[in-house]
């Protein structure tokens, strides 16, 4: 493994154990520490959220103008000065501003992240070095999160502010190695312009729209299950707590190992395998509600399992088909476009988890069915992506 694949690694493991200590608790820490009330809290930091949905086209520029280590840089230094301006916040309008300057540069680095991978493995197949990506990222933020309670319990509300600090000084470690041990790469010039419009691509758009329901599946998980298990279950409050942590080290271990176990599958099978079994962890996960209240903890423990497998199969194989499948003349506009997948999920997954309140069952159908259409519009859309692009690993 070359010194950049591994400063990569580091980086990414140090930047997720920093947002895994402070973006679980950024709710908390605006009604609790800066004493906004939870609407007008839940309002502010949406409007970050939304903010961030400008980033992409922007992105994609900056990467194929300059690229994508030093959309990375931008994107860790703005995270943190949005973090550092939520220490210096006092009321909603301080609020606004620091969630709009973190919401930009979670979006500008995701925007660059894919095409930063890329770059450093170099000219092989990228699903390993998207594994392994997802695995480093997965255990820093499952740290981080472990961390932030620990601060909590030591500090009480005074370990709100200590997650804060220490946050800052991940996004500037991260980016001190990112400047230090990766040198620039390649900077690919915009000279197609028609020919290589995003908007254009009908394929890839598609790839994009279904890789997004795909992406409905996993923030309906991490914000759907506290409010399923607590609030319809009324299952022990630890119990969501358990859950992500399995999901964790199963992700931050698995990676490749799923990646060996589905390599005679081709990127398209694979993804259509992860959003099957995402269909099965949907249908698995509302069945609780006809088993008995003794036995809901060890089945929901079982049927997280499902979903990291779902994760741990069509995750690396989404990135690397996005990537295979972007022209070279404008790899950075269509990575950064591949990133509405997951943006857009993250708007719509609040709204789907709210229908909790209409009935226990209906989002986990809408979800379901969501996996489904991924499934059957994968199958389709296959054979209208490039060959090179779809066929199983090679080496």
């Amino acid at each position: 493994m070359t010194r950049s694949r591994v400063a990569m690694l580091l980086a990414m493991g140090i930047d997720n154990f920093g947002s895994g200590l402070f973006l679980p608790l950024a709710l908390l820490y605006v009604t609790r520490v800066i004493g906004i009330p939870l609407v007008e809290a839940g309002t502010a930091v949406t409007l970050g959220t939304t903010a961030g949905l400008l980033m992409p086209p922007l992105a994609g520029r900056l990467v194929d103008r300059a690229g994508p280590r030093t959309g990375v840089l931008a994107a860790q230094l703005l995270q943190a000065a949005g973090i550092s301006a939520y220490l210096f916040a006092h009321g909603v309008g301080g609020v606004v501003v620091a969630a709009i300057m973190l919401g930009a540069g979670q979006q500008l680095f995701y925007s660059c992240l894919f095409a930063l991978i890329s770059e450093v493995a170099g000219d092989v197949p990228k699903d390993r070095p998207f594994a392994e990506v997802g695995m480093v990222r997965a255990g820093g933020f499952g740290l981080g999160g472990l961390m932030s309670s620990v601060l909590l319990t030591w500090f009480g509300d005074r370990g709100y502010g200590v997650a804060l600090v220490v946050d800052v000084l991940t996004f500037l470690a991260a980016a001190g190695i990112v400047a230090m041990f990766i040198p620039p790469g390649r900077r690919f010039a915009p000279v197609v312009r028609v020919r290589s419009g995003v908007l254009r691509n009908r394929p890839y758009l598609t790839l994009i729209l279904l890789s997004g329901l795909f992406g409905l599946s996993l923030d309906f998980f991490l914000i759907g299950t506290p409010v399923f298990v607590l609030d319809r279950l009324h299952a022990p409050t630890w119990l969501p707590g358990a859950i992500l942590f399995l999901l964790t080290v199963l992700t931050s271990a698995g990676g490749t190992v799923a990646l060996r176990l589905t390599r005679g599958l081709s990127r398209i099978s694979a993804m259509r395998a992860g959003s099957a079994l995402f269909a099965a962890w949907c249908l698995t996960s509302v069945g609780v509600l006809l088993v008995p209240r003794s036995w809901q903890v060890p089945y929901l423990l079982a049927a997280t399992l499902v979903f990291a497998a779902g994760d741990l199969v069509f995750g690396p194989r989404s990135g690397a088909l996005a990537e295979a499948a972007a022209p070279p003349e404008a790899k950075g506009r269509y990575l950064a476009a591949f990133q509405y997948a997951f943006t857009v999920a993250q708007v719509l997954a609040p709204a789907i988890v709210s229908l909790f309140s209409v009935a226990a069952w209906l989002p986990w159908v809408l979800v379901g069915g969501c996996a489904c259409l991924a499934a059957l519009g994968l199958g389709r859309l296959g054979p209208r992506l490039p060959a090179a692009a779809v066929a199983p690993i090679q080496s």
